[in-house]
């Protein structure tokens, strides 16, 4: 559902969201959608139906995936899903923000949006589809985790035991969604902006000097300007996936909300469009763009001790991040020429 502050209209029975669950031929969130409630009330509506209740704390639950093997993690917002295939090793526990180091599942995981929790057997037409589905306060997907369907099932139902609650009611309590902050400019704060961003030894302190100046990061991108910050036409962002698939120039993609963000390093396959959608259907990695939620790209350059930092961002109307897109980096480098050549492209198609 989009996210918007609208007040909570009231929810629908439990009865009758299982009823139109039984009913529907439309995906879990687009039909939660049509109903006016989150995809977590329609699972909390099932519940002892091949749902349970589970805590959803990270430590617990990220932590406990290991032992699981190959599994397939779902990460979203409204115009970007992330599926990429892997373990979940690496778990590094955090109480601000949490991390999952593996060689295929990379995600940076903010704990305090991991509010519901749901373990889910769901009939589908391969066979009996086993996850772990968490949402924030608002009921809102954050993070999805499936077994493959041909997996022993026995350590994903012993941690699924061990993490259950107990709760069997079926319905949810649950907040408004956060309002989307649209673009915070300051442009007397420009020249204090531009100087401490080339103060700047990590990437990571973008967000630090936001925070500081009080804008947030498209107000900044916008204040900065050149070449701090390049604007680039909204279609920028189709041609650079294109251009990534064309010459196997390897990148990271991150897909996100705000409680994870999931990368997906490496070189991606054809780009296939579908309607809207602009979708990469590699082996380990699907991704779906919605090409027409894109209404801001910018080519953004960020100092750092191990070179700069190169991106391409793509933001919708409201001002909400869809997508960053970075070249492939090492723990060593944090640039590389083949993307750099690509990045510049898009910047001289601009001034052409």
């Amino acid at each position: 559902m989009a996210a918007t502050p609208d007040t909570v209209p009231p929810i629908p029975a439990p009865a009758e969201l299982r009823a139109a669950q039984e009913a529907a031929t439309l995906r879990p969130r687009d039909l939660a959608e049509s109903l006016g409630v989150s995809e977590a009330h329609l699972l909390a509506a099932r519940a002892g139906q091949g749902v349970t209740r589970i805590n959803a704390d990270p430590d617990d639950l990220i932590a406990g995936l290991e032992a699981l093997g190959e599994m397939m993690a779902l990460t979203r917002n409204d115009s970007i899903v992330s599926e990429v295939e892997g373990d979940y090793t690496g778990y590094r526990a955090g109480p601000h923000a949490a991390l999952v180091l593996g060689r295929e599942i990379d995600l940076r995981i903010f704990p305090k949006h991991w509010v519901h929790g749901f373990a889910v057997e769901a009939e589908t037409r391969q066979g009996l589809r086993r996850s772990f589905q968490v949402f924030d306060a608002a009921g809102d997907a954050v993070h999805k985790m499936y077994l493959p369907l041909e997996a022993d099932p026995s350590a994903w139902l012993a941690l699924r035991d061990r993490l259950a609650t107990g709760e069997v009611g079926d319905g949810l309590a649950t907040g408004p969604r956060a309002a989307v902050e649209a673009a915070i400019e300051a442009p007397e704060k420009a020249e204090k902006l531009r100087a401490e961003w080339d103060g700047m030894g990590d990437s990571h302190q973008f967000l630090i000097l936001c925070r500081k100046l009080r804008i947030n990061r498209l107000g900044a991108y916008r204040m900065a300007g050149a070449p701090y910050a390049r604007k680039l036409p909204a279609d920028a962002l189709d041609r650079l996936l294109h251009r990534l698939a064309d010459t196997q120039v390897p990148s990271m993609i991150f897909a996100g909300n705000a409680g994870c963000i999931q990368i997906k390093s490496g070189p991606i396959g054809p780009i296939k469009a579908m309607g809207p959608w602009l979708n990469v259907l590699d082996p380990g990695f699907d991704m779906h763009l919605r090409g027409d939620h894109v209404a801001e790209v910018w080519a953004v350059t960020k100092p750092s001790r191990r070179g700069p930092a190169v991106s391409v961002e793509a933001f919708d109307s409201r001002g909400a991040l869809i997508t960053q897109v970075f070249g492939h980096r090492t723990a060593e480098v944090d640039h590389n020429a083949a993307w750099m050549e690509l990045v510049d492209g898009l910047v001289a198609e601009v001034a052409a």
